[in-house]
């Protein structure tokens, strides 16, 4: 018996094939914001990683490269805690800690909650720095008006392996502490063979946050995605 769940009957109990409606759902919220900040011409990026990568290093970089340019704000998602959100409030930029409550991963609904708290009337460039793993953020479209991950260097290089789904919704890929690289067995080459492969148009850009290395470049794409947004 079909419902609006997509339920049926089974052996005298009912079972519920909700994940796909729950996909769904999203999917229809997601493209719901993407067009309204289309409309208010505020470009939303989701951040990912795993823990440790250096999005935060990353984002103190980015926000000083364009913080004259745009006007910047930051919502920081947590399971529970504020740490990333002092960090980046002392860059001048605009921001919010976002608690999910033990989930690992913001849909659309809760992005959009993010954004209202935010508050983005002076707001030309959000960034959602959202939870850090590579699994449960990749299922759920944000309403962003692009995907970025970021992959650190000690983390190895076959990681599009072992998570395809994250580096075939992306559409920029940084590899963060490439000043490391003497230290550590990772191949650039053999990690770029194994992007292309799942997603050939992603942009790969060698970073370091600390030393700044490859920012500008990074921040130079941006720039183009954000006037392009805003059709400039």
């Amino acid at each position: 018996m079909n419902s609006l769940y997509g339920g049926i009957t089974v052996e005298g109990f009912r079972v519920l094939e909700i994940k796909q409606s729950v996909f769904e759902s999203n999917d229809r919220e997601a493209d719901r914001l993407r067009a309204d900040l289309k409309k208010d011409k505020v470009f939303l990026l989701n951040l990912m990683s795993s823990p440790g990568s250096g999005k935060t290093t990353t984002l103190r970089r980015t926000i000083a490269a364009l913080k004259d340019e745009f006007r910047i704000g930051v919502m920081e998602a947590d399971i529970d805690s504020d740490v990333d959100a002092a960090t980046i409030e002392k860059t001048g930029a605009k921001v919010i800690q976002l608690h999910t409550g033990g989930m690992c991963h913001l849909d659309a609904g809760m992005t959009r909650q993010g954004l209202e708290g935010l508050g983005v009337n002076d707001v030309d460039f959000a960034i959602l720095e959202n939870i850090g793993n590579l699994v449960c953020p990749a299922e759920f479209d944000t309403g962003s008006s692009k995907n970025a991950m970021i992959l650190s260097v000690p983390e190895g290089d076959d990681k599009p392996l072992k998570y395809p789904l994250m580096f075939s919704i992306c559409d920029v890929l940084l590899i963060n502490k490439i000043d490391v690289l003497p230290y550590f067995d990772f191949d650039l080459e053999a990690c770029e063979k194994y992007v292309r492969r799942l997603n050939p148009n992603m942009k790969i850009i060698p970073i370091s946050a600390r030393t700044g290395e490859g920012i500008d470049e990074w921040a130079n794409w941006l720039r183009e995605q954000i006037r392009a947004w805003n059709g400039d």
